[in-house]
Protein backbone atom coordinates (compact mmCIF):
# COMPACT_ATOMS: atom_id res chain seq x y z
CA UNK A 1 0.00 0.00 0.00
CA UNK A 2 2.91 2.03 0.63
CA UNK A 3 4.39 1.93 -2.79
CA UNK A 4 1.12 2.35 -4.32
CA UNK A 5 0.64 5.94 -2.20
CA UNK A 6 4.37 6.50 -3.32
CA UNK A 7 3.57 5.42 -7.27
CA UNK A 8 0.77 7.79 -7.42
CA UNK A 9 2.25 10.51 -5.96
CA UNK A 10 5.33 10.44 -7.98
CA UNK A 11 2.97 10.01 -10.80
CA UNK A 12 0.72 13.53 -9.86
CA UNK A 13 3.93 15.33 -9.24
CA UNK A 14 5.29 14.61 -12.65
CA UNK A 15 1.86 15.49 -14.27
CA UNK A 16 1.71 19.12 -11.65
CA UNK A 17 5.24 19.94 -12.69
CA UNK A 18 4.70 19.19 -16.51
CA UNK A 19 1.66 21.03 -16.65
CA UNK A 20 2.80 24.17 -15.12
CA UNK A 21 6.00 24.02 -17.14
CA UNK A 22 8.37 23.48 -13.92
CA UNK A 23 10.00 20.18 -15.27
CA UNK A 24 12.26 18.28 -12.71
CA UNK A 25 16.13 18.96 -13.28
CA UNK A 26 17.94 16.43 -14.74
CA UNK A 27 20.45 15.12 -12.26
CA UNK A 28 23.09 12.23 -13.72
CA UNK A 29 25.06 10.97 -10.87
CA UNK A 30 28.62 8.46 -12.42
CA UNK A 31 31.08 6.84 -10.67
CA UNK A 32 34.44 7.51 -12.42
CA UNK A 33 35.31 3.76 -12.54
CA UNK A 34 32.52 2.50 -13.82
CA UNK A 35 33.36 4.52 -16.95
CA UNK A 36 32.85 2.75 -20.37
CA UNK A 37 35.85 3.34 -21.51
CA UNK A 38 39.22 3.16 -19.32
CA UNK A 39 41.99 4.22 -21.34
CA UNK A 40 45.79 2.97 -20.16
CA UNK A 41 47.80 4.33 -18.55
CA UNK A 42 44.74 5.57 -16.65
CA UNK A 43 43.83 3.23 -14.00
CA UNK A 44 41.62 2.61 -11.10
CA UNK A 45 42.76 3.04 -7.57
CA UNK A 46 41.36 2.53 -4.07
CA UNK A 47 41.46 5.35 -1.46
CA UNK A 48 38.54 4.90 1.69
CA UNK A 49 37.47 8.51 1.35
CA UNK A 50 36.58 8.33 -2.30
CA UNK A 51 32.81 7.87 -3.72
CA UNK A 52 32.88 4.07 -2.89
CA UNK A 53 36.41 3.54 -2.58
CA UNK A 54 37.53 4.12 -5.39
CA UNK A 55 38.61 6.74 -8.15
CA UNK A 56 40.20 6.97 -11.13
CA UNK A 57 43.74 8.59 -12.13
CA UNK A 58 47.10 8.30 -14.14
CA UNK A 59 49.31 7.24 -11.28
CA UNK A 60 52.68 8.79 -10.69
CA UNK A 61 54.01 12.02 -9.00
CA UNK A 62 52.63 15.50 -9.75
CA UNK A 63 55.56 16.70 -12.40
CA UNK A 64 55.40 19.52 -14.60
CA UNK A 65 54.88 18.50 -18.73
CA UNK A 66 53.51 15.46 -17.60
CA UNK A 67 50.12 13.62 -18.31
CA UNK A 68 48.57 13.71 -21.96
CA UNK A 69 47.46 10.20 -21.86
CA UNK A 70 44.84 7.93 -20.88
CA UNK A 71 41.44 8.92 -20.52
CA UNK A 72 38.19 7.76 -19.29
CA UNK A 73 34.47 8.17 -21.30
CA UNK A 74 30.98 7.74 -20.60
CA UNK A 75 27.87 7.17 -22.36
CA UNK A 76 25.41 9.70 -21.50
CA UNK A 77 21.56 9.68 -22.84
CA UNK A 78 20.78 12.87 -22.71
CA UNK A 79 16.91 12.64 -21.93
CA UNK A 80 16.25 16.24 -23.05
CA UNK A 81 17.34 19.39 -25.38
CA UNK A 82 19.00 22.48 -23.69
CA UNK A 83 21.95 23.62 -21.69
CA UNK A 84 23.92 21.11 -19.22
CA UNK A 85 26.61 21.62 -16.56
CA UNK A 86 29.04 19.12 -15.42
CA UNK A 87 30.58 18.52 -11.81
CA UNK A 88 33.19 16.55 -10.81
CA UNK A 89 34.28 15.15 -7.72
CA UNK A 90 38.11 15.79 -7.89
CA UNK A 91 41.73 15.58 -5.83
CA UNK A 92 44.39 17.90 -7.30
CA UNK A 93 47.69 17.95 -4.99
CA UNK A 94 49.52 21.37 -6.20
CA UNK A 95 49.74 23.34 -9.19
CA UNK A 96 51.36 20.44 -11.43
CA UNK A 97 48.04 18.23 -10.97
CA UNK A 98 45.32 20.07 -11.12
CA UNK A 99 43.93 19.97 -14.67
CA UNK A 100 42.23 17.36 -17.27
CA UNK A 101 40.97 17.93 -20.60
CA UNK A 102 37.18 17.72 -21.18
CA UNK A 103 35.24 17.05 -24.65
CA UNK A 104 31.43 16.45 -24.46
CA UNK A 105 30.08 15.57 -27.79
CA UNK A 106 28.09 16.34 -29.86
CA UNK A 107 28.17 19.75 -28.52
CA UNK A 108 31.89 19.81 -29.00
CA UNK A 109 34.14 18.44 -31.85
CA UNK A 110 35.50 15.29 -32.24
CA UNK A 111 39.08 16.42 -31.43
CA UNK A 112 41.26 15.29 -29.49
CA UNK A 113 42.65 17.90 -26.87
CA UNK A 114 45.31 15.57 -26.23
CA UNK A 115 46.81 16.22 -29.05
CA UNK A 116 45.53 19.95 -30.09
CA UNK A 117 46.40 21.73 -26.54
CA UNK A 118 42.99 23.80 -27.50
CA UNK A 119 42.54 25.42 -24.58
CA UNK A 120 38.35 25.56 -24.82
CA UNK A 121 38.70 21.87 -23.98
CA UNK A 122 41.17 22.07 -20.67
CA UNK A 123 39.46 22.32 -17.06
CA UNK A 124 41.49 23.88 -14.47
CA UNK A 125 41.17 22.59 -10.92
CA UNK A 126 40.90 24.11 -7.85
CA UNK A 127 43.30 22.91 -6.06
CA UNK A 128 43.02 21.32 -2.51
CA UNK A 129 44.55 18.61 -0.96
CA UNK A 130 40.94 17.02 -0.05
CA UNK A 131 38.33 15.41 -2.15
CA UNK A 132 35.76 18.16 -3.44
CA UNK A 133 33.42 19.01 -5.84
CA UNK A 134 34.33 21.47 -9.04
CA UNK A 135 32.47 22.85 -12.01
CA UNK A 136 34.39 21.68 -15.21
CA UNK A 137 35.18 24.99 -16.82
CA UNK A 138 37.32 26.55 -19.37
CA UNK A 139 40.96 27.36 -18.60
CA UNK A 140 41.92 30.21 -20.91
CA UNK A 141 44.88 32.27 -21.66
CA UNK A 142 42.85 35.48 -20.57
CA UNK A 143 40.44 33.71 -17.54
CA UNK A 144 38.95 30.61 -16.09
CA UNK A 145 35.57 30.35 -16.92
CA UNK A 146 32.41 27.93 -16.05
CA UNK A 147 31.29 25.74 -19.32
CA UNK A 148 28.10 24.81 -20.33
CA UNK A 149 26.73 22.80 -23.24
CA UNK A 150 24.16 22.97 -25.52
CA UNK A 151 22.71 19.96 -27.46
CA UNK A 152 19.75 20.40 -29.83
CA UNK A 153 17.98 17.06 -28.92
CA UNK A 154 17.73 14.39 -26.64
CA UNK A 155 20.33 11.05 -27.27
CA UNK A 156 22.98 9.74 -26.72
CA UNK A 157 26.13 11.94 -26.19
CA UNK A 158 30.15 11.20 -25.25
CA UNK A 159 32.13 13.01 -22.59
CA UNK A 160 35.57 12.37 -22.32
CA UNK A 161 37.55 13.63 -19.43
CA UNK A 162 41.57 12.92 -20.53
CA UNK A 163 44.80 13.17 -18.31
CA UNK A 164 46.56 16.59 -18.98
CA UNK A 165 48.75 16.16 -16.03
CA UNK A 166 49.75 13.50 -14.24
CA UNK A 167 48.41 12.60 -10.65
CA UNK A 168 45.09 14.79 -10.53
CA UNK A 169 42.44 12.14 -9.30
CA UNK A 170 38.39 11.82 -10.52
CA UNK A 171 36.05 10.10 -8.06
CA UNK A 172 32.88 10.84 -9.67
CA UNK A 173 30.92 13.29 -11.98
CA UNK A 174 27.49 14.85 -11.77
CA UNK A 175 25.69 15.93 -14.97
CA UNK A 176 22.99 18.71 -14.49
CA UNK A 177 20.49 21.14 -16.32
CA UNK A 178 20.79 23.78 -13.46
CA UNK A 179 23.68 25.76 -15.09
CA UNK A 180 22.96 28.69 -13.35
CA UNK A 181 24.56 27.41 -10.30
CA UNK A 182 28.14 29.29 -9.81
CA UNK A 183 28.83 27.47 -6.20
CA UNK A 184 29.36 23.75 -5.33
CA UNK A 185 26.18 24.71 -2.57
CA UNK A 186 23.42 25.43 -5.15
CA UNK A 187 24.31 22.69 -7.45
CA UNK A 188 22.45 20.03 -5.52
CA UNK A 189 25.41 17.89 -5.85
CA UNK A 190 25.30 14.36 -4.75
CA UNK A 191 27.78 11.32 -4.47
CA UNK A 192 26.50 8.16 -6.68
CA UNK A 193 24.39 6.13 -4.82
CA UNK A 194 23.84 2.24 -4.93
CA UNK A 195 20.70 2.86 -7.04
CA UNK A 196 22.86 5.43 -9.54
CA UNK A 197 25.61 2.86 -9.72
CA UNK A 198 23.03 0.27 -10.62
CA UNK A 199 21.70 2.71 -13.04
CA UNK A 200 25.15 2.81 -14.49
CA UNK A 201 26.36 -0.79 -14.40
CA UNK A 202 22.76 -1.90 -16.53
CA UNK A 203 22.95 0.74 -18.62
CA UNK A 204 19.56 2.60 -17.70
CA UNK A 205 21.70 5.61 -17.76
CA UNK A 206 22.20 5.61 -21.14
CA UNK A 207 18.67 4.57 -21.62
CA UNK A 208 15.98 6.67 -23.22
CA UNK A 209 14.04 6.56 -20.41
CA UNK A 210 16.80 7.98 -18.51
CA UNK A 211 14.99 10.69 -17.58
CA UNK A 212 12.17 8.85 -15.30
CA UNK A 213 15.06 6.47 -14.10
CA UNK A 214 16.93 9.95 -12.30
CA UNK A 215 13.76 12.01 -11.34
CA UNK A 216 12.44 8.67 -9.71
CA UNK A 217 15.43 8.63 -7.79
CA UNK A 218 15.29 12.08 -6.68
CA UNK A 219 11.29 12.25 -6.06
CA UNK A 220 11.01 9.08 -4.37
CA UNK A 221 13.70 10.52 -1.58
CA UNK A 222 11.21 13.71 -0.92
CA UNK A 223 8.37 10.87 0.03
CA UNK A 224 10.42 8.52 1.94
Amino acid sequence: MKYGILFSTFIVTVFLLTSLGLDAEVEIALEAELANVLQAPMVIADDELASDGKYVWMEGAPLTGGGDQGWVEFIINIPESGKYALWAHTFAWDGNSDSFWVTWQPADPNENAQVTKNTQYRWSIGTKNIWHWDRINHWLDGGTFDREWKFDKAGETILRIAVREDATKLDAVFVTSNTGAAAAGQANLRLPTDEDREIQVEGLAVDAKGKVTTTWGSLKKAYN
